[in-house]
C-alpha cells in the first residue's frame, strides 16, 4: 500500500522533539514575528503529495523579510521581488535550457510536479537568519529522510549548501541520485559550485532513465 505523509507525520507526532518543537512554535509565534505564517509551515507536503514526489531540493532556512516565506524552500509569492539566491536558480535554468524564466518568485509549478522543496530548519524570526536552528529540526529531518529513504520509487536529492549537505548521509537507498552543489545565494555561487553545473539536466536524465515524466524547471 502506498504511503502518504500522514503515515510520516502520525510516526513524528509522537516523538518527544516534535512535542518540543510544536512548544517552541507556540511561543515564538505568540511573542516575536516569524515566518513563514504558522499555517504554511508544512506547505511543501501539501503541495506535493508522497505519491508524486521525485526529487528532493533541500535548503537552509525560510527568508527571514516580510511577506517572502511560504513553506516552499526558496520560493517567494509572486507579489514579492526575487530574492538573489531564487534569482540566481533561475539563471541557472536559463543558462541549462537556453531558455528566459519569468522572475516569478512563485515555485509552486515545482512543487505540483514532483519536486517537493524543503529546508533543514523551517521557521525563522524576522530579520535574523538561522534565529530557528534548534536540534528539534535536525531530529524532524533525519526522521523526513529515513522514511522517504523507505519509498520505492525513484527520487533525486538536490543538497544544496553545506547545512543540507550534512544529511547526505541519512540517504541509503540505491535508488537514487545524489546531487550536491553549493547555496545558490550570491555568496556562494559567485564562488563557484552553482553555476554551469547542468544541475536540473543531469536531474532530468536521470528522471528519463527511470522512465518518469522529466521536470519543466523554466516557468514560462
Amino acid at each position: 500500500m502506498m504511503k502518504t505523509w500522514n503515515d510520516f507525520f502520525e510516526i513524528v507526532r509522537q516523538k518527544d522533539y516534535f512535542e518540543r518543537l510544536e512548544s517552541f512554535w507556540d511561543e515564538k509565534y505568540s511573542t516575536t514575528v516569524v515566518y513563514p505564517p504558522r499555517e504554511l509551515i508544512f506547505n511543501a507536503f501539501k503541495l506535493t503529495p508522497l505519491e508524486d514526489l521525485k526529487v528532493v531540493v533541500i535548503g537552509q532556512d525560510p527568508y527571514h523579510e516580510k511577506g517572502q516565506a511560504m513553506g516552499l524552500a526558496f520560493s517567494v509569492p509572486d507579489t514579492c521581488k526575487c530574492p538573489p539566491s531564487l534569482n540566481n536558480l533561475f539563471k541557472e535554468i536559463e543558462i541549462e535550457f537556453g531558455t528566459p524564466c519569468e522572475k516569478i518568485g512563485d515555485l509552486t509549478y515545482l512543487a505540483r510536479q514532483g519536486v517537493f522543496l524543503i529546508n533543514t530548519i523551517l521557521t525563522v524570526e524576522e530579520g535574523k537568519a538561522m534565529s530557528h536552528k534548534i536540534k528539534e529540526y535536525s531530529y524532524f529531518m533525519q526522521d523526513l529522510l529515513g522514511f522517504l529513504d523507505k519509498l520505492d520509487q525513484p527520487i533525486v536529492f538536490m543538497l544544496w549548501g553545506g547545512p543540507a549537505q550534512k544529511y547526505e548521509k541519512f540517504i541509503t537507498n540505491k535508488n537514487r541520485l545524489i546531487i550536491k552543489r553549493t547555496h545558490p545565494s550570491p555568496l556562494g555561487a559567485n564562488q563557484g559550485g552553482w553555476f554551469n553545473m547542468n544541475t536540473f539536466k543531469s536531474c532530468n536524465e536521470y528522471l528519463q532513465s527511470k522512465n518518469l515524466k522529466t521536470i519543466e524547471w523554466c516557468n514560462k
